[in-house]
């Protein structure tokens, strides 16, 4: 592993389950590989009943991007406050990060290209275009654009997209 420390490091705090969510998330993207795990210490487990010698963190990557995976117990839950972009070149390449991520994920929260895994983490599969359609200088292509993305129900269709933006 470099010994450069990433300057900003997303932490994703789990419940008991970092370890299972850290396998998931490495199996589904390129590139990707766990760095270091660290364990519970006997000063730790009695606080939030996480017992010694199990998993604290998990230090893993996913395509360059450093992540941590804390194991800390049920106080806190992922939101949609906070979601991950993944930029796909290709209709191929969306399809398989939307089907691998929905995988026993809350169908409920599937729309507009986002989506709630297994874990409750919040993902954006997009175009690596859309932001450069709906930020056009032509109001009326980044609105067609935007319309089409609000009307999706749920995995993006990027032909759709691009139709929406070179229609006149």
């Amino acid at each position: 592993m470099n010994n450069k420390i990433q300057k900003i490091t997303p932490n994703l705090w789990f419940d008991k389950n970092a370890e299972e969510a850290v396998n998931f998330y490495t199996s589904i993207f390129k590139n990707s590989k766990i760095h270091r795990t660290i364990k519970y210490g006997k000063e730790r487990h009695e606080i939030d009943g996480l017992t010694e010698d199990s998993i604290m963190t998990i230090e893993f990557e996913l395509d360059g991007q450093v992540f941590v995976a804390l194991n800390g117990g049920p106080y806190f839950k992922f939101s949609e406050a906070i979601s991950f972009i993944v930029n796909c070149d290709t209709q191929e390449e969306l399809d398989y990060y939307w089907d691998k991520l929905c995988e026993g994920g809350d169908e409920s929260a599937r729309v507009c290209g986002w989506l709630k895994d297994k874990f409750g983490v919040s993902w954006q599969i997009v175009p690596t275009m859309l932001n450069e359609w709906i930020s056009d200088k032509d109001s009326e292509k980044s609105a067609r654009v935007m319309r089409a993305v609000l009307d999706s129900k749920g995995k993006l269709d990027i032909q759709t997209l691009k139709e929406a933006y070179e229609r006149s």
